[in-house]
């Protein structure tokens, strides 16, 4: 029989306001950590991937162990980036729904912040912060943080790669005497050595079962492929998965607006994701894509931290990451909630090499993609064009009398007849282009 949340020593508010978020069956994660929160006092270490369920392993035992009489702030819980934050703060609320007397605020970057001083001039008993904003308000003095009791860091492995320097100076402000939740995905040298450094010498290591939570439901696979054909096949996948949602992730910035303009050319419905976008255009993107008004989304490693869509059904490595912690984080944006999900890697053939040292150290096991003939991506190329005819929009300029004169050409043919003609005068440029050797160069100055 299933545990239960009321097994967990979970109280009655916060059960009605999970049962109300239709959320019954608690993870493993969750079983594994929130009996030790509640009942223990140790620091806590827990070695878990997003998408198992960390949010409310830390955040139902801490919600029922504030003291709302208590007037200071008694809980901060760190996240990388701002999107990540507001999720997190969006979960304790609803968390909280039957609990009013409990008092939350989201302290992150990105947005202004004189609204955020008026705010912690009302009481405040758990704040969800960014590194970066937080210091940023202690250093004004709109903000006490000695007396914090619990502190959270969740994804710590990418705040200590990204934002040591932070996340020092915080714990280094914070009582000796608090209890310390981390949360990571994977456990690099710099969260050992957060640990030595800021963490009692008694913790209590967690682990969620990765081989059936941490990478279910994932399918990996690699595709090999020149230089010159890789936006073709990434193409050819992508039209593959038409109505389907998907992340693809790139190295750098410039990587991300080239391919996102590249997808919108050939009418993909897409958008792009990074730090030097603004707050506001980083919160529309991110809304049309939860909402599902964009499909595809494209985007840097940091910048997709925090986005948590059931619905992801693929991931595209459209660049190998530089780390096996990249890895899991990419992929672990697929197949969350029980869901299946693909993470694809596209390759050049020197780095196929790699792919037995990811195994290796993830415990996972790639499956080469067959990657698409010349004919099928012809084909493709065909589609696409046929696409961009579909969704262009009339010229509303053009004159009648022009029209005219075009329908008259074009009116004793049927609708088959004129679309084996459009075809075959598409059939007909593309093989001249393919001669030409400045097209071919063009070509790879796309990619």
């Amino acid at each position: 029989m299933s545990k239960q949340f009321s097994d967990l020593g979970i109280h009655e508010q916060f059960q009605k306001s999970l049962a109300t978020l239709k959320i019954t069956i608690p993870t493993d994660i969750q079983i594994k950590t929130i009996p030790i929160v509640l009942n223990q006092q140790e620091d806590v270490v827990v070695l878990a991937k997003t998408g198992t369920g960390k949010t409310a392993a830390f955040g139902l035992p801490l919600l029922q162990l504030i003291d709302a009489e208590k007037t200071e702030v008694q809980a901060l819980i760190l996240a990388p980036t701002r999107e990540l934050g507001q999720q997190i703060y969006d979960n304790l609320t609803a968390f909280s729904a039957n609990s009013p007397e409990i008092s939350i605020a989201s302290l992150c970057g990105g947005i202004p912040i004189k609204p955020q001083i008026e705010r912690l001039k009302t009481t405040t008993h758990i704040i969800v912060a960014t590194p970066g904003r937080l210091l940023d308000l202690v250093k004004r003095g709109a903000l006490n943080i000695k007396s914090v009791q619990y502190l959270v860091l969740d994804e710590a492995d990418e705040m200590v790669s990204a934002l040591k320097d932070e996340v020092d100076a915080i714990i280094k402000d914070i009582s000796k005497s608090r209890r310390t939740l981390l949360f990571t995905a994977t456990m690099p040298g710099a969260i050992k050595q957060l640990v030595q450094n800021y963490m009692s010498k008694h913790v209590v290591h967690i682990e969620a079962d990765m081989a059936s939570v941490g990478h279910q439901g994932i399918d990996h696979q690699y595709v090999v492929v020149e230089p010159i054909e890789k936006l073709e096949v990434l193409l050819h996948f992508l039209n593959s998965k038409e109505s389907e949602r998907g992340i693809i992730f790139c190295k750098t910035k410039a990587a991300v607006n080239k391919l996102a303009k590249n997808l919108a050319i050939n009418k993909f419905s897409s958008g792009a994701l990074h730090g030097s976008l603004t707050q506001g255009i980083r919160d529309r993107i991110m809304g049309q894509f939860r909402e599902g008004y964009i499909d595809i989304l494209v985007a840097t490693d940091l910048a997709a931290r925090g986005i948590d869509v059931k619905e992801v059904s693929y991931v595209v490595n459209y660049h190998l990451p530089d780390t096996y912690e990249a890895y899991v984080h990419r992929s672990g944006r697929t197949a969350r909630a029980g869901a299946k999900g693909l993470s694809l890697t596209i390759l050049q053939q020197e780095e196929v090499q790699d792919i037995a040292d990811f195994e290796k150290e993830l415990g996972i096991v790639f499956t080469k993609f067959k990657k698409a003939d010349a004919q099928s991506i012809e084909e493709n190329n065909g589609l696409l064009w046929a696409k961009k005819i579909f969704k262009t929009k009339p010229n509303r300029e053009v004159s009648e009398d022009f029209k005219s004169k075009i329908k008259t050409i074009f009116h004793h043919l049927t609708k088959d007849e004129l679309v084996d003609k459009i075809l075959a005068n598409y059939l007909a440029q593309s093989n001249t282009e393919t001669l030409k050797p400045e097209a071919s160069k063009k070509h790879k100055k796309n990619q």
